[in-house]
């Protein structure tokens, strides 16, 4: 098949998980000889630099600057149906991008056209010409602001993520928005049954797919090194909800887990931890930063600790701790969208029971030792990209024979 990708970002670097499902599933989709043509959005200068990393999997890769999309277009949008998809290049907030889309179809025939996005990707309906299409927003913004919401979390001596009364006023408009964003598309495919959920009771009529994210299972595999009572956590810390993830394992759960386990550790890895995180580092705590490798101390580690209390969608980083068979203690948040059992594939608790699932999990070499099969167990035999991509597949398929 001939596939147009359109994406609200390049597929590259990894180390931003929403750009892992575009980068692995369009390999996937090479290996099964299909051919693929991208046109992406950029939000950095570095995205030019970063194609040799994936182009040579496409036919042709084109990125475009993200346009600016003002709080005044958005509420013109609620405010006048008629505004809400585009008609024409003028309209658009990238013309760039659907004079991109109307040279291609225009050149080519597409046997299926997926779109990678939101708010960023769904005005361009029109620009295709009537041909059905996939859109995958990955998750659900409405619910990631309802759990902020509900959450009320603030950061003490730091500006709170937003006010109570911004967090319900743009609550109100994600959900307005996705009340109608998706209504045209063939499918809608998010990445957790959750953000179906909430996107159906938003709109009842939209017909909403549960594929998960993947991993690369011979890239993340277990060791056969020994593991160490350390505790880890990863995460991009331009994302709040992992900087509050952080900073309650830092301060709240690793010094109680330290009081029954003294010889305890804590890890903290990942790509731009802010001051207030880098303060916590001391003996006991290392924040590394962003690592070349994340697989070593996912190897090493004794547990993986994901306490989660905000967002949405799939957690890369608790389906790659299961794939290199890292035990893993999980908030329900941090689960989502991963067919766990607890006690069998991942412990699941939260508030103080984390406290006490984590002790339990250091004292018990059985325990570790079957959540480290039965997780390792869990991703090959449902979350490898070779099983996300036959997914995709089975819609592309489907849309080329109802075209």
């Amino acid at each position: 098949m001939r596939i147009l990708l359109i994406s609200r970002c390049p597929p590259w670097p990894l180390y931003l998980g929403d750009r892992l499902i575009v980068y692995h599933l369009a390999e996937e989709l090479e290996a099964r000889n299909h051919e693929i043509d991208l046109l992406a959005f950029s939000d950095s200068p570095e995205d030019e630099q970063g194609k040799n990393h994936y182009d040579f999997r496409f036919n042709d890769v084109q990125l475009y600057p993200e346009p600016p999309r003002s709080q005044f277009s958005y509420l013109k949008r609620l405010l006048f149906p008629q505004t809400r998809f585009p008609r024409t290049a003028e309209q658009s907030w990238s013309p760039e991008m659907w004079q991109a889309i109307e040279k291609k179809l225009a050149t080519n025939h597409y046997d299926a056209i997926h779109l990678f996005g939101g708010i960023q990707v769904y005005e361009f309906f029109h620009a295709l010409g009537g041909r059905k299409a996939i859109i995958t927003p990955y998750e659900s913004f409405s619910l990631y602001i309802r759990r902020l919401i509900e959450n009320a979390v603030r950061r003490e001596g730091q500006r709170p993520f937003t006010t109570s009364i911004m967090n319900h006023i743009q609550h109100q408009i994600a959900q307005r928005f996705e009340s109608f964003m998706f209504t045209p598309y063939e499918n809608t495919v998010v990445v957790s049954e959750r953000d179906r959920d909430e996107l159906v009771a938003i709109n009842p009529k939209l017909n909403v797919m549960v594929i998960p994210n993947g991993v690369d299972i011979y890239e993340f595999r277990p060791r056969p090194v020994k593991r160490i009572p350390a505790l880890l956590f990863v995460g991009n810390y331009e994302y709040a909800p992992n900087v509050d993830a952080a900073l309650r394992l830092a301060t709240e759960i690793f010094p109680a887990v330290k009081v029954h386990v003294p010889a305890t550790r804590l890890w903290l890895v990942g790509n731009a931890p802010p001051p207030e995180l880098l303060g916590c580092a001391n003996d006991s705590i290392r924040v590394t930063g962003r690592v070349p490798d994340v697989r070593p101390y996912l190897a090493r580690a004794g547990a993986f600790v994901s306490p989660l209390r905000l967002g949405a969608g799939i957690k890369n980083k608790v389906l790659e701790a299961l794939a290199m068979g890292c035990p893993v203690v999980a908030t329900p948040i941090s689960l989502d969208g991963i067919a766990v059992l607890d006690g069998q594939d991942a412990l699941s608790a939260d508030s103080t029971a984390m406290i006490e699932a984590i002790v339990h999990l250091l004292q018990d070499e059985a325990l570790r030792s079957t959540l480290s099969v039965n997780g390792r167990k869990l991703i090959e035999s449902r979350y490898s990209w070779d099983h996300v991509a036959q997914q995709y597949e089975d819609l592309y398929k489907n849309l080329s024979t109802s075209a």
